[in-house]
């Protein structure tokens, strides 16, 4: 042997060999199975229904495998029962359900029945936090937009399941935007799962704290998640009121009306900065509201504070008074044709009760403004007189009792006189 080939090589220690690009992907392809395969290890020993020991387990999971990097492989396993290749479809290897998934709650779902699997959920994601947002912003919207491929059993038990992970705080609704996609509004899909998820929700929570949730995850168009041909309010709210969800069909009118009355205050303001006729701006409101109707003690509240937005108010405070009067006077043609019932007429009464009783500058008008809107046909004195006996409202009810006695005892006394000469 030569003395040359007797020299030790060089050393590579402490030198990382870069592995070639296939072998790192091929061997990346096995790793979530790997970590699958180690999950189910740990559950080898739990009896079904032992959710304490579940939640133990995955606890202790937690402080030996990557639960951050396998978070979408954690929550596959755990809500659908098993790994997911792209397209929704299970990864077809031979292994079996998850011994631990929502997917294993018996049949004909019930909310009740998933509840603790999502607690054990709620403490794995309070014990590991950074867990939470891999739930909301990945495997959530991934899991939703394949909805389409379960049973319709499995589909009831994933969206209880989000449902209420939703109102326990864990998920934010933003997880609901996939499922507005295309090939899920078809066929009512979308829909049907949403309506599962607010039961769920509501089962937990009122509707005021779901309608938080729901604007904070920037769902703001229920309709969306309606097929095409069926985006419209009264569908929207005869679906919910069918499903026994009322409350959700009575939030989505009232935010409807919300809507509503405020193009409406914005298009009369405009028309009386336009200078429009009173019979003009009657005319425009009319054709508005033939497209989205409201309710009339709700059309006369937005006419009257879109009347009044207009006024300037900055005069003496000796001659405000007469300024309302003169306000008010104007503007009674233009609320004249919406006060045609009783309702509307008691409506517009207690509207003006209460915006007199807001502005303490013209609350001793209160009985001259009433006054202007009988003399001009927007009250009739039976509205009046009902009003004064028992529809007013509670907020300065004394006062404008009293400020008005003379106004209706006068009202009461032609009523007398006028069915006398009937007789």
């Amino acid at each position: 042997m030569s003395q040359q080939s007797a020299v030790p090589k060089p050393s590579l220690q402490g030198v990382r060999i870069k592995a070639r690009k296939g072998a790192v992907k091929a061997h990346a392809k096995h790793e979530p199975a790997v970590f699958r395969d180690q999950l189910y290890k740990y559950f080898e020993t739990v009896q079904e229904g032992d959710f304490d020991a579940y939640t133990t387990k995955l606890i202790q999971a937690g402080s030996a495998l990557e639960l951050l990097k396998y978070a979408s492989d954690l929550f596959e396993i755990v809500l659908v029962g098993g790994l997911l290749q792209p397209g929704g479809s299970y990864v077809e290897d031979g292994a079996p359900l998850s011994p631990f998934t929502i997917f294993n709650v018996k049949e004909p779902a019930q909310i009740q029945d998933i509840k603790p699997y999502v607690e054990v959920l709620n403490k794995l994601i309070r014990r590991y936090k950074y867990l939470q947002k891999p739930l909301e912003e990945a495997s959530l919207p991934a899991l939703l937009q394949y909805i389409n491929r379960w049973t319709p059993a499995q589909v009831d038990k994933l969206c209880y399941a989000v449902g209420l992970l939703m109102s326990q705080g864990l998920a934010n609704a933003s997880c609901l935007q996939s499922l507005a996609k295309d090939h899920l509004v078809k066929n009512d899909v979308s829909i049907n799962a949403i309506t599962l998820i607010f039961r769920a929700y509501l089962s937990e929570q009122p509707m005021e704290h779901l309608s938080a949730a729901l604007k904070r995850g920037a769902i703001k168009d229920l309709l969306l998640f309606f097929s095409p041909n069926k985006r419209d309010i009264k569908t929207l709210e005869e679906h919910f009121r069918k499903e026994g969800l009322t409350s959700v069909a009575e939030w989505w009118a009232k935010k409807q009306n919300a809507l509503v009355k405020d193009n409406i205050t914005k298009e009369l303001t405009e028309m009386i900065e336009r200078g429009d006729s009173p019979e003009a701006i009657v005319s425009g409101l009319k054709t508005t509201l033939e497209e989205t109707p409201l309710p009339e003690t709700e059309v006369i509240q937005c006419i009257w504070q879109g009347l009044m937005s207009t006024v300037d108010w900055s005069t003496r405070s000796d001659q405000i008074e007469g300024l309302a009067l003169r306000e008010v006077t104007k503007s009674a043609p233009i609320l004249e044709p919406f006060c045609s019932t009783a309702k509307a007429q008691v409506g517009l009464i207690n509207i003006v009760q209460l915006y007199c009783y807001e502005d303490t500058r013209i609350i001793k008008a209160f009985p001259q403004i009433l006054k202007v809107l009988y003399n001009q046909d927007c009250v009739s004195d039976q509205a009046i007189i009902y009003w004064h006996q028992k529809g007013s409202k509670a907020q300065g009810r004394q006062h404008f009792l009293k400020a008005t006695e003379t106004l209706v005892k006068f009202l009461q006394e032609q009523e007398d006189d006028s069915d006398e000469d009937e007789e």
